[in-house]
């Protein structure tokens, strides 16, 4: 019944076209190479401040998907993903492109895109009321073990140096102390600046770190290489029913392998699509074809990625915790609407709940109508030269920070965070774990404080709940898993 409620509110004509341009916008900012999901996201937050929760919260997730699904267009019709998890499509989706069938390609992705979106949805609402009411019994003592597991996926998204990641992590959780202290009250690291004692506000923290900075290194590659234009025709879109129901079996499979991957925090699409690329792979009887145009090869990855979105929402949605880099960013536009994404969001926001479900669905949907009617649309889009693109979008960054308060102190902090994520980068420092620093930072320090003041300072009562131990222990798992998978990597 409630997500019946969820379909009424997504559906009713204030509301739809704000998913559908969450969708249009994050399918294009998708398949620009260099942009990413995460920039798609922030692109849209001006509008969350003038639109109801429900409605705000169904655009970002349609962007979501649509940024995800994006990123196969220019990995199979140019050869570079637009975002990092559709890298494992480039393998067969090229070649097939360069056989005179980038149409067929795309075809595929999109149907495996939009079954593993439409799968990994309703996983997601099957399980995550079940994991929310178990959440309900949390407590402030379970509440600090359960930040300090969000705080170890630093280890995990840290990339190649675990030790720039700790790094950037921490330096993401003293920023976060600036401001006025939660608890008794004094402003901190303010130096008698007045803008600083209300600390760094998140959307421009988050608008300079993914965007300002990934805009400043793209802009840095301009005029250095050759610009990739598509310019063959792209002709018949959908394969022969022979096809899928070849590939049909793939993509069911590797659409619950991405679901189960994306419920993994620290693990996104990534690595899910190799995954899946590899089993389809290992499991096909003519494994040689692949790399040379096969069609599984494209299904695989792509019903994988795409199934990570609705697994990534489950801790996100349930715990409060992201599941990676593009959540991690979602949780950032939860907070910035005044939600607080836990097991209390089933309870004290249904119909924001309800209405998350329905919009995931819905733009699966949409993605499966967009893809094929936008099919000759898509080199188009490609063919915008970086010169002319990134400047446009730089300057609806800062239209963007000065949006929350009217301020321009607001873009200086973005502009500053642009070139601090400009730095890190090129230092090879991820920016991820800044940003999960941020936002998880002050949640543990609230959570721990509220534990102490309840237990009159005994800091043994940390240790006095089996939920709390039982998260201190997978906290220790996975620093342990990134530690040991770092050692392999220098072996």
């Amino acid at each position: 019944m409630a997500i019946m409620e969820g379909f009424l509110h997504v559906l009713h004509p204030m509301h739809f076209p704000f998913l559908l341009l969450g969708v249009v916008l994050g399918i294009t900012v998708g398949a620009l190479p260099g942009l990413t999901a995460s920039v798609g996201i922030i692109l849209l937050l001006p509008f969350v401040f003038n639109l109801d929760v429900g409605t705000a919260m169904v655009m970002l997730c349609g962007a979501f998907c649509g940024g995800i699904y994006g990123g196969s267009i220019s990995a199979i019709l140019i050869a570079t993903p637009g975002t990092p998890s559709s890298a494992a499509t480039v393998l067969d989706g090229y070649p097939l492109a360069q056989k005179g069938e980038a149409g067929k390609a795309i075809g595929v992705a999109t149907i495996a895109s939009t079954i593993g979106g439409i799968l990994s949805t309703f996983c997601l609402m099957f399980f995550a009321p079940k994991l929310a009411g178990i959440a309900l019994q949390f407590g402030p003592v379970e509440y600090f073990g359960l930040t300090v597991f969000g705080l170890t996926i630093i280890a995990s998204v840290a990339g190649k140096s675990l030790t720039k990641g700790l790094i950037a992590g921490i330096l993401g959780m003293l920023i976060a102390t600036v401001g006025i202290d939660p608890v008794e009250g004094y402003a901190r690291y303010s130096f008698g600046i007045p803008n600083l004692m209300g600390g760094f506000s998140l959307l421009p923290v988050l608008i300079g770190v993914f965007a300002i900075s990934q805009i400043f290194l793209q802009l840095e590659e301009v005029g250095k290489k050759e610009f990739k234009k598509f310019n063959q025709k792209v002709g018949k879109v959908l394969p022969s029913l022979k096809e899928l129901k070849n590939i049909f079996p793939i993509i069911i499979s590797s659409s619950f392998l991405g679901t189960f991957i994306g419920i993994i925090p620290g693990t996104g699409g990534t690595i899910a699509s190799f995954l899946a690329y590899n089993e389809a792979k290992r499991w096909s009887k003519d494994p040689d074809s692949f790399g040379k145009g096969n069609l599984k090869g494209i299904a695989a990855p792509e019903a994988a990625n795409n199934g990570t979105t609705g697994g990534a929402m489950v801790p996100l949605l349930t715990l409060g915790i992201p599941g990676d880099v593009v959540t991690a960013v979602m949780l950032g536009c939860f907070m910035l609407v005044g939600l607080k994404p836990g097991p209390l969001l089933f309870k004290e926001h249904p119909e924001v709940v309800s209405a998350i479900f329905a919009g995931l669905l819905l733009a699966n949907v949409l993605i499966l109508m967009l893809g094929f009617v936008s099919v000759k649309v898509f080199p188009k889009v490609l063919m915008v030269p970086p010169g002319l693109l990134f400047p446009v979008i730089f300057a609806l960054c800062f239209l963007g920070s000065f949006s929350l308060n009217n301020s321009t102190y607001d873009m200086f902090i973005a502009l500053v965070f642009g070139i601090i994520g400009y730095i890190m980068s090129k230092n090879g420092y991820p920016a991820a774990p800044l940003v999960i620093g941020v936002i998880l930072g002050p949640i543990a320090e609230d959570a721990l404080a509220r534990a102490l003041i309840i237990s009159h300072g005994d800091w043994s009562t940390l240790v006095g709940s089996p939920i709390a131990i039982f998260f201190y222990v997978i906290s220790s798992i996975s620093v342990i898993y990134s530690l040991k998978r770092q050692l392999t990597h220098k072996e």
